[in-house]
């Protein structure tokens, strides 16, 4: 049975990762469970594979955090691969580089919560050894900073075909307020305003007179042009570094006509492009 990435259990040593990794895979739309009991994992199998699921990508985090993992997850793991083609992957690290993740945050190690860390490193090192050699592959962070680690991933799992970076549109109105969590924002305040047009006034920019005004305005072909080229310099740099999703804000005075029709633009374009995209035009009704 040939190994795909739609099931994946992610293991290793602890401080080496792992909740690093399994934010990135959430990010990229994986349904993530971690410290899952190895004794129930069957049953969620059973419960992947059946049509009430409806969850195409699944990522589990276990490891020596749970009692008895030692020595149910070698079973576990033959019994479930009678079923599904699971991938193992297991991150590794350096005894030095462990013990200094462990001092910096000033956590105890779970083997050595009282003693010394490096003999916590050790001891599960060599427990972990048998299940080491059962991984599809050994991913060593040792050398790996966040974001190196981030870029590692993001071109590991990155499917053919489509660009794994998630894209989240908001248009707004500026006298409501910025968007906090936006990595980008676009001013539109220097585009022709519908506002100023009785019939458009009390339209928003989903209306085609709406869309057809701001749209004819040479400065707004001029603007949309130069917005498409910026994004795609910017966006494959964010894809690299495995940021995402992306939050792209559009602003103009009132969040109901220009940004609105920008941001609709900006969507028809970069779905174009094959990226996963989401809109909210959060002022358009204000």
């Amino acid at each position: 049975m040939l190994k795909n990435d739609r099931f994946l259990v992610i293991t290793g040593l602890s401080g080496s990762g792992k909740s690093i990794v399994s934010r990135f895979l959430e990010d990229l739309g994986y349904y993530c469970i971690d410290n899952l009991p190895a004794k129930l994992i069957p049953n969620l199998v059973d419960l992947w594979r059946s049509e009430e699921a409806d969850i195409p990508r699944l990522a589990l985090v276990v490891d020596i955090r749970e009692h008895g993992f030692l020595t149910e997850f070698p079973r576990v793991w033959r019994d479930i691969h009678k079923r599904i083609s699971p991938r193992l992957i297991f991150l590794d690290a350096s005894d030095e580089t462990l013990v200094n993740r462990f001092s910096e945050s000033r956590r105890p190690h779970p083997l050595a919560k009282r003693g010394p860390i490096l003999d916590g490193v050790r001891l599960e090192r060599q427990r972990l050894a048998k299940i080491k050699k059962m991984a599809d592959e050994v991913i060593d962070t040792t050398a790996l900073a966040l974001p190196e680690l981030r870029l590692v991933l993001a071109r590991r799992f990155k499917r053919s075909g489509k660009k794994q970076l998630q894209v989240s549109i908001v248009s707004f109105g500026y006298k409501h307020g910025l968007p906090l969590d936006s990595d980008l924002v676009f001013d539109t305040r220097f585009l022709p305003n519908p506002f100023y047009v009785d019939r458009l006034k009390d339209l928003t920019g989903k209306n085609r007179r709406v869309r057809e005004f701001v749209l004819r305005s040479p400065a707004t072909s001029a603007f949309l042009a130069e917005l498409f080229r910026f994004l795609d310099l910017l966006l494959p740099f964010f894809l690299e570094e495995g940021k995402s999703p992306v939050r792209i804000s559009v602003g103009c005075t009132g969040g109901r006509h220009r940004s609105v029709v920008i941001a609709e633009q900006l969507r028809s374009y970069l779905r174009g492009q094959k990226y996963d995209i989401t809109i909210h035009h959060r002022d358009m009704l204000k």
